[in-house]
């Protein structure tokens, strides 16, 4: 929730500390201890989550032809548990946890990418990256991980698109023909990036999915850089 220098930051083995807040491992699960304050207003956001993975999962790919960037599920079948006393608030769920790592500014590399995540019937995760480089190509990466971290590729149905978010932002997703993707709720609607829940058709199951879109155009786009540091506060 806030972008700080290095020197508010340490690391080890097991632990990532940035500023008040920190992350660690304590070989069951991943503890996340929030501390920090909204913005523009300025509200305490204190409290705790747990992520407990079913499987850890190994499988990392190029997101791009030179492999610049990737991506990798950590825990893409886990359980979370949050536990807020600033805004005192409590809930626990499917979870989801993954990582991306690039050898140079991501908006280089990409246009936008639409990605999505569903739970099956059999308690496996399918995810959906499908990726818009720079060069014009396209690339689209469907794989489907097991709870016990394991995992399997699969061909990618057809890509539907999808209403505009609030502000203009196009969408799009993979869905079967038959099954019509259907927007059931937008959770973030923003300039250069909108997180969805949809309902579609995969691997012939209805599924519900929890989407995003990035535009990276957007995202380094003057007004953008302008208006970042009112929601997003830095501490060098």
């Amino acid at each position: 929730m806030t972008e700080r220098g290095r020197r508010h930051m340490q690391r080890s083995a097991y632990e990532f500390i940035v500023g008040p807040s920190r992350v660690r491992w304590d070989g069951q699960a991943l503890l996340i201890d929030i501390d920090e304050r909204c913005a523009p207003l300025p509200l305490r956001v204190r409290g705790q989550v747990r992520v407990h993975p079913q499987g850890l999962c190994r499988f990392v790919t190029g997101l791009d032809a030179q492999a610049r960037h990737r991506w990798g599920p950590i825990a893409p079948c886990a359980r979370v548990e949050v536990e807020l006393q600033q805004p005192a608030a409590r809930w626990s769920g499917h979870a989801y946890l993954d990582s991306n790592e690039g050898d140079e500014p991501v908006d280089r590399g990409f246009k936008e990418w639409d990605w999505s995540r569903a739970v099956l019937a059999d308690g496996s995760t399918a995810v959906v990256y499908d990726v818009r480089p720079r060069d014009g190509s396209e690339r689209v990466i469907s794989q489907r991980f097991a709870p016990d971290g394991s995992s399997a590729g699969f061909e990618p149905p057809p890509r539907q698109r999808l209403p505009r978010s609030r502000w203009g932002l196009p969408r799009s997703m993979r869905t079967e023909a038959g099954t019509p993707a259907q927007v059931v709720q937008t959770l973030e609607d923003t300039p250069f990036y909108v997180r969805s829940v949809l309902r579609s058709g995969l691997l012939g199951e209805q599924v519900t999915s929890v989407h995003e879109t990035l535009d990276l155009g957007r995202v380094v786009s003057l007004p953008v850089r302008l208006m970042l540091p009112w929601r997003m506060p830095r501490r060098p």
